[in-house]
């Protein structure tokens, strides 16, 4: 089981989002006010504050939100959950993984900022499948691996 270190947001697209500490999660859609949130599979992008921490032991002076990811976790290994994992925030919300990392096509500003953008590796993208309050502190677990045939 791991925590919620973060919850960001964003007013547009392709630069580094900030800590709000709590927003409403809003299903198959996404976070409150986020530019990502809209009806498509990458409604919330998830990172470990463990993979953010390799970068600033090479120096960077990275916060969280940075890498224009929504939510920072600890204590679960986000990039080894296969897509179909569903995983389990707070009380009530349930997210399910679509997508393992992503390509990028621009440097955008957090490349620009951070010299390099873990997103594309180490970066999980989720589906909002109920409403909810997602917060600091929160434990966020894993609910259901798929299974492979």
């Amino acid at each position: 089981m791991g925590k919620i270190v973060a919850v960001c947001i964003s007013e547009k697209k392709g630069i580094q989002k900030r800590n709000i500490g709590k927003c409403k999660a809003i299903k198959h859609y996404g976070l409150e006010g986020d530019a990502h949130a809209g009806k498509w599979h990458r409604q919330l992008s998830l990172l470990a504050s463990e993979s953010a921490e390799v970068m600033r032991n090479k120096g960077l002076d990275i916060k969280d939100g940075d890498f224009g990811e929504n939510i920072v976790t600890s204590g679960i290994e986000l990039k080894s959950l296969p897509v179909g994992t569903t995983l389990k925030i707070g009380d009530k919300i349930i997210i399910k993984v679509t997508q393992i990392g992503k390509m990028c096509h621009d440097r955008c500003a957090i490349y620009y900022k951070a010299g390099d953008c873990i997103m594309p590796r180490e970066g999980i993208f989720a589906e909002i499948l109920n409403d909810g309050i997602i917060a600091t502190g929160d434990e966020i677990s894993i609910v259901e691996k798929p299974t492979m045939v």
